[in-house]
């Protein structure tokens, strides 16, 4: 049985070596002894991550959130030191390192990686010191208040945008998933965040059809990941006076227990305000939305009635055109009614003047025509006639003795050449007034 003790001691889960086990500053392990040679030096070298395990979904890179802080590093040690020191977590955009106060900043591809890399790394030694690791503070994270309800992180995101380029935006919802009203958002570069912080106070910031302004400010940075270790905190003078009294219950009627109840009261009456003024400041934000809802009634009636006013104005506006419109149009007929009418007249007179012209010209060729066929007629039945018996004009005045008479302008009875056997070309009578009409023609 006393043989066994020896395999009975190995029982339970096994030991995995810590960073104490592993290496010693002096080339020693836990047991004294000296580490072979093909042992290696840094326990991260020989570990390999598979990064793409590690990437979300649209997840971006190397942003703010993934920015290391590298303190208590040793004098003297360069950028390649660091890169080689984190180069199993791939590789790194940003590495600044400040030699004289010994910390540095490295940035990693994604926060995962970076949570990791800070797990692994914040206490390990390096080059004969504890190196501590820990997430940089976000220059450039804003925090948003008074959200309306129906804000989403794309929504956010979209509307911050304005201001600069975005890493991330987020809205902060309780257990059961629904908004708190608050928000976060993270920009690549602090001049977009401070042109964001200026531009909402100065202005007022809606986000949706709910006119309240939301409000910004600068993050509160804080780290819920680690807290103060013990081996971190200042012990100064004060911290050993603190530390005289183990944590305790005061005892009644001692004089630690009477100031610890007026503590106590002092903290339940700042309770008490903060909820008056939750109460407060609840009542004044559902007086101040009735008041908005009516005045956004009355603005909207108000907008109605001006667009009503607005459309009888277009209305009377197009009324007036269409009647300016008719307007001319009849004055446009009134003018083609004139000018038709003034053709018409001038027409109508042309062709009177035409006729008159027509008529005077006839009737000044008439006595000549007339006389040569009373002549015609005169000589067929062999009457002597002159030219003052057809009212010709007189000889001349100075022979009035001189005979006016013409030979016959035709045969006698005897000539047979003209039909009618001498009778004369007249075989109608004599023309009268009638066959010598404007649309008349002569009938011989």
């Amino acid at each position: 049985m006393q043989g066994n003790r020896g395999s009975q001691q190995n029982h339970g889960p096994p030991r995995h070596p810590g960073p104490a086990d592993q290496k010693k500053p002096g080339g020693s392990n836990t047991n004294g002894q000296h580490p072979e040679h093909n042992e290696q030096s840094n326990p991260n070298e020989a570990l390999t991550l598979d990064l793409q395990n590690f990437r979300k979904p649209g997840e971006k890179a190397y942003t703010q959130r993934s920015r290391l802080f590298v303190g208590n590093l040793p004098t003297g040690v360069t950028e390649q030191e660091v890169e080689k020191l984190f180069s199993k977590y791939g590789k790194a955009s940003e590495i600044f390192i400040n030699k004289d106060r010994g910390f540095g900043f490295i940035r990693l591809e994604t926060r995962i990686i970076a949570e990791i890399a800070r797990a692994e790394l914040d206490d390990t030694p390096f080059r004969g010191r504890q190196v501590r690791v820990r997430f940089a503070t976000h220059g450039a994270a804003l925090s948003v208040k008074n959200l309306p309800e129906f804000i989403s992180n794309e929504l956010l995101e979209e509307a911050f945008s304005v201001f600069g380029q975005i890493e991330r935006a987020i809205v902060i919802v309780d257990d059961r998933g629904r908004p708190t009203g608050k928000g976060i958002v993270e920009y690549t570069s602090k001049p977009a965040a401070r042109k964001a912080l200026d531009k909402c106070a100065d202005g007022a910031f809606l986000l949706t059809a709910f006119p309240r302004p939301v409000t910004v400010e600068p993050m509160d940075q804080f780290d819920e990941d680690e807290g103060l270790p013990e081996k971190i905190v200042n012990k100064n003078q004060q911290y050993h006076k603190e530390r005289e009294q183990p944590p305790r219950f005061a005892q009644p009627g001692s004089f630690e227990y009477e100031y610890a109840m007026r503590w106590k009261a002092l903290m339940e009456m700042e309770k008490q305000q903060y909820e008056m003024v939750d109460r407060n400041m609840k009542e004044a934000q559902e007086k101040l939305e009735a008041e908005m809802e009516a005045a956004r009634h009355e603005h909207q009636v108000m907008l109605m009635r001006q667009d009503l006013l607005r459309r009888q104005e277009e209305l009377r506006r197009m009324e007036e055109l269409h009647n300016q419109e008719v307007q001319k149009r009849k004055q446009a007929e009134l003018r083609q009614e004139e000018e038709r009418r003034r053709r018409e007249e001038e027409m109508r007179m042309r062709n009177e003047e035409m006729m008159k012209r027509q008529q005077e010209g006839f009737r000044g060729n008439f006595p000549e025509n007339r006389e040569q066929d009373i002549r015609m007629h005169m000589a067929g039945h062999g009457m002597p006639m002159n030219r003052n018996s057809l009212g010709g004009n007189a000889g001349p005045a100075g022979n009035p003795s001189m005979s006016a008479e013409n030979p016959p302008l035709m045969p006698g009875p005897g000539n047979n050449n003209m039909p009618g056997g001498g009778q004369g070309g007249f075989p109608r009578g004599l023309p009268g007034p009638g066959d010598y009409g404007p649309n008349k023609q002569r009938r011989f």
